[in-house]
């Protein structure tokens, strides 16, 4: 079977200038980023923000796998399916982060004959928008030392600083640091960490702004810490905000790109599900609903963390309004929820697929509590045996959910003609969906809603730091913020044992931390983590140059 970035290059690609006027977007929009990528400017959306919307369809999963249930290969073969059938349409993605791309899963534009193009440069550096939102970060982490170093007012307490450093690589050892070493002159010793850049606060701001000055009042709306009167410090305190929204000019913009065969996609933004909001900018959907009839958009992981978020943050504040869920399943997913091994997936069990579908049940059942229909689109692997995808098409046939089996990995839009064909039947929703908690709840009772309904857990264990943190978010009048929960993806719990659908567990929660810029407060729970590792045999050892500059490795 060919590779990812084989099948990429037979693509004879189309000139990024015709993909934007196919659209609607003029060439002096468009800032090239060589023959194949583009930045959309701003004025784009301010000559077009009148126009009628599209339809916007949220793509969203089950439980994954650790490799992942191809939930960007079918949103993108979505979209390409709904082109075939005479629909315009564009889907719209987040960027690829270096870590994992190197680390376990690869890259992470779609796959096979389901991808967006050039496959290599946007799994790579692409148009630079995460190392200006890793260096707007870093450039706040250096000011804050300085502030404390000068001993500048408000004088900041450096027992009350959270403020860390990011990067986009996964590196453990990083997780936990010492700075300020070798003597007076390199600052006050203290412990601090670094994150992965997808889970930086400026990423999220990012996503969520919609113009340089809602980007500039978020960035200085950052909660930095204390000063030594306990009094709040932040960033308009420091007086940089100028200076990081600088650095992020281009990178606001979202990118255009184009998938396998030949239709656009607008790729831009990149905070991971599990630890941020987990889904593209604002900016870009909005963009997308002005210039297509229908934008198929994806929500990181599974539904309990992407798709939930989606719905009580990032489309609760932007005023977005998806028609319809899709919901990603696959055989091997419900096989290891259903009591196989990673190494026996692979293997003929439809007992075993039988046993999963609680897990798939519960992730329905999530998506009727925001009052959205739902699809399943069953993404069909090479692997699977027909007894195993009708276990999957009873179950849905018998709860009166409409069922698709994808295969885009190898035929592309063909192999979503039958889920593009449902999407459009089953798009009439015309109701405003309803998110799962009012806003003036208390902080504590929102976190509780949300691990009640969506994983399923019987109460929250609140740890000494999370309350302590609770108070500090009352006294400054922060509790009206919704709540984006930092939860393990590989469990509807927030113990990644717990497989299938877990029953009678705790929700154990270490600290809320505040992103008061982007707008919403993280319960860390469980023992996720802000900067991953790499994997035995990371995917950094495939990949190598030729000395014609030919990358391979990637997948």
């Amino acid at each position: 079977m060919s590779s990812d970035l084989e099948i990429a290059r037979l693509v004879e690609l189309r000139p990024i200038l015709e993909v934007g006027e196919k659209i609607g977007i003029r060439s002096e929009e468009l800032e090239l980023y060589g023959d194949y990528k583009a930045k959309i400017k701003l004025s784009c959306y301010e000559r077009i923000k009148d126009q009628a919307d599209g339809s916007l369809i949220l793509v969203s999963a089950i439980t994954p796998t650790p490799a992942g249930e191809g939930k960007t290969t079918v949103a993108i073969g979505l979209s390409l399916g709904l082109s075939r059938i005479g629909k315009n349409s564009i889907v719209t993605l987040r960027e690829p982060s270096l870590g994992p791309l190197f680390g376990m899963k690869g890259g992470a534009t779609g796959g096979g004959h389901a991808q967006v193009l050039p496959m290599d440069e946007i799994n790579l550096h692409f148009t630079g928008d995460i190392h200006a939102v890793t260096t707007a970060h870093n450039l706040i982490a250096a000011v804050v030392e300085n502030h404390i170093f000068r001993r500048k007012k408000p004088e900041l307490d450096v027992r009350d600083v959270e403020w860390p450093r990011v990067m986009d690589m996964n590196d453990r050892s990083l997780r936990d640091i010492v700075i300020g070493l070798g003597g007076r002159r390199n600052g006050f010793p203290r412990e601090s960490h670094f994150q992965i850049s997808a889970s930086s606060e400026i990423m999220a701001i990012l996503c969520l702004a919609e113009s340089y000055q809602d980007l500039k009042r978020r960035i200085n709306t950052i909660f930095i810490g204390l000063d030594c009167d306990k009094e709040p410090v932040y960033l308009k305190d420091l007086k940089i905000a100028g200076a990081v929204a600088a650095l992020l000019k281009d990178a606001l913009k979202p990118n255009l790109v184009q998938t396998t065969e030949g239709t656009p996609a607008i790729v831009h933004g990149g905070p991971f599900a599990n630890i941020a909001q987990g889904t593209c900018s604002v900016l870009s959907m909005k963009l997308a609903l002005k210039l297509a009839d229908y934008v198929v958009t994806e929500a990181g992981f599974g539904f309990d963390l992407g798709a939930e978020k989606f719905f009580d943050i990032v489309a609760r504040k932007s005023g977005l309004n998806p028609k319809l869920v899709v919901l990603v399943a696959t055989v091997r997913a419900l096989k290891m929820h259903g009591g196989k091994s990673l190494k026996e997936l692979s293997a003929s069990a439809p007992d075993a697929v039988e046993k999963g579908l609680p897990n798939l049940e519960k992730h329905l059942e999530n998506i009727e509590k925001f009052k959205v229909p739902a699809v399943i689109a069953i993404n069909r692997f090479a692997t699977d045996r027909e007894d195993e995808v009708s276990v999957i098409k009873q179950f849905a046939e018998k709860r009166k959910i409409p069922a698709a089996v994808v295969d885009v990995y190898r035929k592309g839009g063909e192999g979503a003609i039958d889920l593009a064909q449902l999407v459009i039947e089953q798009c009439n929703h015309r109701n405003h969906f309803q998110p799962l908690y009012p806003l003036d709840l208390p902080v504590l009772e929102k976190n509780m809603i949300v691990a009640r309904e969506i994983y399923g857990a019987e109460a929250i264990d609140l740890k000494k730091k999370a309350k302590s943190d609770l108070k500090l978010i009352k006294r400054l009048g922060l509790e009206h913020l919704p709540v984006c929960i930092a939860k393990t993806h590989k469990s509807l719990s927030d113990n990644p044992r717990l497989l299938g659908r877990p029953k009678d567990f705790l929700v154990t929660v270490r600290e809320i931390r505040i992103s008061s810029g982007a707008g919403f407060l993280v319960p860390i729970t469980g023992d996720v983590l802000l900067m991953p590792g790499l994997p035995i045999n990371p995917v950094a050892e495939t990949v190598d140059i030729d000395e014609d500059g030919k990358i391979t490795g990637l997948f």
